[in-house]
């Protein structure tokens, strides 16, 4: 067996890959660890409003503040996770960022202790924006580690097959927290969100450190200026993802409609399925070029959504959009990762998947918006325009 396909020695860190070398086998630690941290956020994701509200007895504001508060956090700490990655490597980056994702279960298992709602709220919100800081670090650190081994070359890969891990800890710990928190009641559920990133730090601590690459860094806001074209292709390209996930399950119930669960589940199962089969394809073929037609794709999945008369004609159009918006992040991913020197990866990764964060955060509220002047159908024609336009800002950037 060749010494770069041999397993790598946990005090000697593993060369980068050569073109056309197996990539899975040594993404798999990096593909773990992130399943683990992120399970930190899918085991409350589901059980969280139910026991603010429940639990807790507050409202609909407190319980959207609970959950969005995180993402807040995320995005307003990617710029110190870029920084620290590239200036004290990748591998400590994860290791703060799952260790920091553990203190936040432990945060959740401290409200109970609380003498009144209000320090159970408190010792939550702490936990949201101790755990959007943990993710920040950790999914910084893990996509600028993996590429370092897998070589810059390989990058849309690294990006794919962490995307995966995200949508599949998510996918699996929603359900998983709702049956641990029936089987042992929210102290079970703090116990197992703090034991997953626990269970990530020891996978990572065993993967060998990569150096970290000398050079005069650039500031964050000359590598903002460097990834700001497909940084705004992606904020765009998400928008379709945000309002199929906030709006389509409204949309089913406002039209009398049975299987909205159909829809978001086709979506997720067509994204995960083609970056299964094709995740390498922005590596092989070019991030613009791909990202261009996934783009388009995704722009006629939300269409099909707009103008569906059926509730089947709804959920093809959310495997459309799935099938558009895989690999929207890892093909643009791949062009803002060619515009810095590896000792600014870490601080451009940052900076771009930040872009995906402020779409998030703000795409949902503004369809919202929409809806009350033209209804539901509408935020889906808004989503298509919008994946046009970001396919339009993709291809008519000039090549540098």
């Amino acid at each position: 067996m060749s010494d770069t396909l041999a397993p790598p020695s946990p005090t000697v860190p593993p060369a980068a890959l050569p073109a056309g070398a197996p990539v899975l086998p040594r993404l798999l630690p990096f593909v773990l660890t992130v399943f683990l941290g992120f399970l930190a956020i899918g085991l409350p994701l589901s059980v969280l409003p139910l026991h603010v509200h429940g639990a807790l007895g507050y409202g609909a504001v407190l319980v959207g503040a609970v959950v969005g508060l995180q993402s807040v956090a995320t995005v307003l700490t990617r710029r110190h996770a870029g920084i620290l990655s590239d200036t004290r490597g990748p591998k400590r980056a994860v290791l703060t960022g799952l260790a920091a994702s553990a203190l936040a279960g432990v945060c959740y298992g401290l409200s109970l202790l609380a003498p009144d709602s209000g320090g159970a709220l408190a010792a939550i919100l702490c936990g949201r924006v101790v755990l959007g800081f943990g993710e920040s670090l950790f999914m910084t650190g893990a996509l600028s580690w993996a590429i370092a081994v897998a070589g810059p070359h390989n990058a849309g890969k690294v990006m794919s097959w962490n995307g995966i891990a995200m949508y599949s800890a998510i996918a699996v710990g929603a359900p998983a927290g709702l049956a641990i928190l029936e089987a042992g009641g929210f102290a079970a559920l703090a116990l197992a969100a703090a034991l997953a990133p626990l269970a990530g730090l020891a996978v990572a601590a065993g993967v060998p450190a990569v150096p970290v690459p000398g050079g005069v860094r650039m500031p964050f806001t000359a590598v903002i200026g460097r990834v700001l074209r497909p940084g705004l292709g992606l904020a765009l390209g998400t928008v379709g993802f945000a309002v199929l996930a906030s709006f389509a399950p409204l949309l089913f119930a406002a039209r009398g409609w049975d299987g909205a669960g159909f829809a978001l589940t086709a979506f997720g199962g067509c994204y995960i399925a083609l970056r299964l089969v094709a995740g390498g394809l922005p590596d092989r073929l070019g991030g613009r070029r791909v990202a261009a037609v996934s783009l388009l794709v995704e722009a006629v999945g939300q269409a099909m959504v707009w103008g569906a008369g059926s509730p089947w004609g709804a959920v093809a159009g959310a495997a459309v959009t799935g099938l558009g918006f895989s690999l929207v992040l890892p093909s643009l991913g791949v062009e803002a990762v060619k515009r810095v020197p590896p000792h600014n990866r870490g601080v451009a990764l940052a900076a771009f998947v930040a872009f995906f964060d402020l779409s998030i955060a703000f795409a949902a509220p503004v369809a919202g918006a929409l809806v009350g002047s033209w209804g539901y159908p509408a935020v889906f024609l808004a989503g298509a325009a919008a994946a046009l336009l970001s396919a339009l800002v993709t291809v008519t950037e000039r090549r540098a």
